[in-house]
């Protein structure tokens, strides 16, 4: 993460105290998460989906908030967010995203359709995915009657449809509107609504295992990705080891660009960042030297 263009520390570790036992895959199973540790390393890697579900999302008529957040948030944990898909309020497409994306990471996080509208389908097609029967929670059902007593509403069929999950599912609590999300397998079941899913969001990353954290160190260059291109790829490809990004800017009449270097050893990101300081200033030689021939001419 890069504020201001500067490096913010990270403490680089494995969260949680369980057990972890190699597998005949060479992925460690580590409680309800699968954990991947790259052979002569202390890296551990943790990843992550998102599945976003709702046709509103996909007309435009609603604009998602709940992408950037979670991003942060597992940012934050060591968890890396792979992927994020975007479907409609279909069962099969949403059985199909969600079965191709639990199968490859070790996390999936979805948002939307568990509300008490017909088209809110998000616990049907989960059920579905894990060939499990999608039942009334008995929970659930007393957690929501007591609500709606409290306020002195009905507690109708429709509002009922919210205490439907999987058999066996955990609930995830809701502290804003009580009807909780739930979790299955690594699946995370969340309300699209953006207060909701942000307070889900704060229960459920606490029982996660993490990762390795990534270090971020944001470098300003004052020229654009047109002369930093060939020696910047060049630099990524010494530095395996770390990801390097170019974010470009133009401001009045010029161009400059914010280089990223990430990396999860805080010696590689140095040192990348070194090679990138560098090549920066032999830019800036080259085109002094250009302009004092320019001049002469």
């Amino acid at each position: 993460m890069v504020i201001d263009g500067k490096l913010l520390a990270a403490i680089s570790q494995v969260g949680g105290g369980d057990t972890v036992c190699k597998t005949g895959e060479g992925r460690y199973l580590c409680g309800n998460a699968n954990v991947r540790k790259f052979p002569m390393t202390n890296e551990t890697i943790v990843t992550a989906a998102m599945l976003a579900i709702g046709d509103e999302l996909l007309s435009g008529r609603t604009k998602d908030k709940n992408i950037g957040h979670l991003a942060d948030m597992l940012t934050l944990s060591g968890i890396d967010l792979k992927e994020v898909r975007i479907v409609g309020d279909e069962e099969n497409a949403i059985v199909e995203a969600l079965n191709a994306l639990r199968a490859k990471t070790d996390y999936i996080f979805t948002s939307g359709g568990i509300g008490p509208t017909h088209d809110d389908i998000t616990a049907d097609a989960v059920s579905a995915a894990f060939g499990l029967p999608c039942e009334y929670d008995a929970d659930a059902m007393t957690l929501l009657g007591e609500m709606y007593a409290r306020r002195g509403l009905e507690f109708t069929e429709a509002r009922k449809r919210m205490a439907r999950m999987p058999k066996g599912a955990r609930h995830i609590p809701n502290p804003v509107s009580t009807a909780p999300g739930f979790v299955i397998g690594n699946v995370h079941v969340m309300a699209g609504v953006p207060q909701v899913f942000q307070a889900m969001v704060d229960a459920v990353i606490p029982t996660l295992r993490t990762g390795t954290r990534v270090l971020s160190l944001g470098i300003s260059c004052p020229y654009g990705e047109g002369d930093i291109g060939t020696p910047l790829a060049a630099i990524q490809k010494a530095h395996p080891e770390t990801s390097i990004g170019s974010y470009p800017r133009y401001i009045g009449q010029a161009f400059s660009t914010e280089i990223v270097v990430r990396g999860r050893s805080q010696d590689a990101v140095d040192a990348a960042g070194d090679d990138v300081r560098a090549m920066i200033e032999t830019i800036r030689q080259s085109k002094e030297v250009a302009e004092n021939r320019s001049a002469e001419a």
